[in-house]
């Protein structure tokens, strides 16, 4: 019943961790030039940012965007207990994709869009870079396209029903997504392309910086909600507990479809171009989206202390140690929960107007992310595979022991690499800096260099066991495994008995949405477009 879909599934899934594979490469090399020695040079790289444009493409774009397309893919069918409703919409998302990646990475690779992930003009790459991302977008679309259909058939079979939680959390990630990708459509599409293809001279920075922050913060809750999925209906299922309540899962992710899109000008904060009142508008909206984080925090980690309670856990936190930490699934999830936490209270000092006049675009920035993208999401996928892969291709995990050494390399890596590059930002040391190379340097960031080189030795090696595991179960693995199957956690108070029947108006949630971004973002956009600057020719430094 889903094999033409699973098909595809499975290579989007690759597609997603080839580019991991190429990203964690170059976050060697720039862990390696923090202890500097320059490696650029000896692997055929024109510089140090091409490097770190491939770092931040395919890790943050490319990895995330096919992984998700893949597993809610599969995780709505499985749900709903029925294949994909389009077809050809599973088909079009993978081929715009890998179409869309080829076309970016072609261009990276030949040093002709060293722009860094962010792309900021007047930064300029060749046309067919922006064109390659804009695909990667349209790819997502099909993707929500193709869930909805699917939810609305399942619906016009079971009249007065509930959708599933697990299809419900998958339609509204992605309904988040591609509100929010307006943003970043309407940047490439209507200022950038016609830009770099020569129909317009000149390009607006702070223009195009909003319109890539509308969607560039939002998106960090489309890396995370995927993985919210697993914590809220997976994990507990796996450590032998049950989810407390349905209905507050689902408002929980109604209120990230709301709250995290009208947030990005705390990303502005030093923009002269932005009047401080929208600023301060979204620095309050940024501190109400935390909330919905600590509903999360409180419904996982009840339905894991029934869990550890469950496997015989006392006392107030005994029960942690009852915990299955010694499967690899479970214990990156747990890590990526831990490492989510911490990366949630440095980013409160971010949100913040004042405090962040002192870490913004510093080394302390990136501190923060690969906390929560770079390990609460990134090892989180990597858990979630250790159960996918098998329940995929019939193949039993190849190397358990190899995966315990992936979570735990990644944990202790991204511990002491995190730590180095917070203590280098509060003493100053910027983001995106070429160590090995630098004229200028302070004392201050020796030591914390130090732990950014090792650390992010660690997480490389961490990463390379998980490519061993991956290998080793494709191409290795003789046992055949028939039995694993996606997770799906009892819930205490079901969907049925819940007294927020409101969050089965999905319609209306969406309306709210683009209301509160209207508001936010109308009066300012409204007011610069009666005077832009499109004065700026493009640039290419690199």
């Amino acid at each position: 019943m889903y094999a033409r879909d699973d098909r595809l599934v499975r290579w989007q899934i690759y597609l997603g961790f080839a580019a991991l594979f190429v990203g964690i490469l170059m976050g060697l090399f720039q862990a390696i030039d923090r202890a500097n020695i320059d490696v650029y040079s000896s692997v055929g790289l024109q510089s140090y940012w091409q490097g770190l444009t491939l770092h931040g493409v395919l890790n943050v774009l490319v990895f995330t965007f096919a992984f998700n397309a893949g597993f809610l893919t599969y995780v709505t069918s499985r749900s709903l207990e029925r294949p994909m409703a389009v077809h050809a919409l599973t088909q079009a998302q993978f081929w715009l994709m890998l179409v869309g990646v080829l076309l970016a990475g072609v261009a990276i690779l030949g040093n002709s869009a060293t722009v860094l992930f962010t792309f900021y003009p007047p930064l300029k790459a060749t046309w067919f870079f922006y064109l390659g991302l804009a695909l990667v977008v349209v790819s997502t679309w099909c993707t929500l396209a193709n869930i909805a259909l699917t939810v609305r058939s399942w619906r016009a079979d079971h009249p007065g029903q509930r959708v599933p939680l697990q299809a419900f959390m998958s339609l509204v990630t992605y309904l988040m997504w591609v509100l929010c990708s307006v943003g970043v459509a309407t940047e490439v599409l209507v200022l950038i392309l016609p830009w770099t293809l020569g129909l317009v001279a000149n390009i607006d920075p702070e223009l195009s910086r909003t319109f890539f922050w509308l969607s560039g913060h939002a998106i960090v809750y489309f890396w995370l909600l995927p993985v919210y999925i697993s914590w809220y209906t997976m994990l507990p299922k796996q450590a032998g507990g049950k989810l407390h309540s349905d209905p507050l899962a689902r408002l929980v992710f109604l209120l990230f479809l709301v709250l995290s899109i009208p947030v990005g000008l705390h990303h502005q904060y030093t923009d002269p171009g932005v009047p401080v009142v929208y600023k301060y508008i979204q620095a309050i909206l940024t501190f109400a989206v935390f909330f919905p984080s600590v509903i999360t925090a409180f419904s996982v980690i009840a339905a894991l202390e029934n869990a550890g309670r469950a496997r015989g856990g006392k006392g107030m936190l005994a029960w942690i140690f009852k915990l299955p930490w010694g499967d690899p699934s479970v214990a990156a999830q747990l890590v990526g929960g831990l490492a989510f936490m911490a990366g949630g209270i440095s980013g409160l000092v971010n949100a913040s107007y004042n405090v962040n006049q002192i870490v913004h675009n510093t080394s302390f920035v990136p501190g923060h992310f690969h906390l929560t993208v770079g390990t609460a999401v990134t090892l989180s996928i990597m858990g979630i595979t250790y159960w996918l892969l098998p329940a995929l291709t019939g193949r039993k995990l190849w190397g358990y022991r190899v995966a315990q050494a992936n979570v735990w390399l990644w944990a202790v890596g991204v511990a002491i690499m995190s730590r180095g590059m917070s203590q280098a930002g509060i003493a100053g040391e910027p983001r995106r800096f070429y160590a090995s190379a630098a004229a200028y340097h302070l004392p201050d960031w020796d030591f914390p260099n130090l732990l950014q080189a090792i650390g992010g030795t660690l997480m490389f090696l961490g990463g390379i066991c998980f490519f061993v595991v991956l290998i080793g179960t494709l191409f290795f693995s003789r046992e055949r495994d028939e039995t694993t199957t996606m997770p799906v956690t009892e819930v205490i108070v079901p969907a049925e008995k819940g007294a927020l029947i409101f969050t089965d108006r999905v319609g209306a949630w969406v309306g709210f949405a683009i209301a509160l971004i209207l508001i936010s973002y109308g009066p300012f956009l409204v007011t610069y477009l009666s005077n832009p600057a499109f004065v700026s020719p493009g640039l290419r430094a690199w």
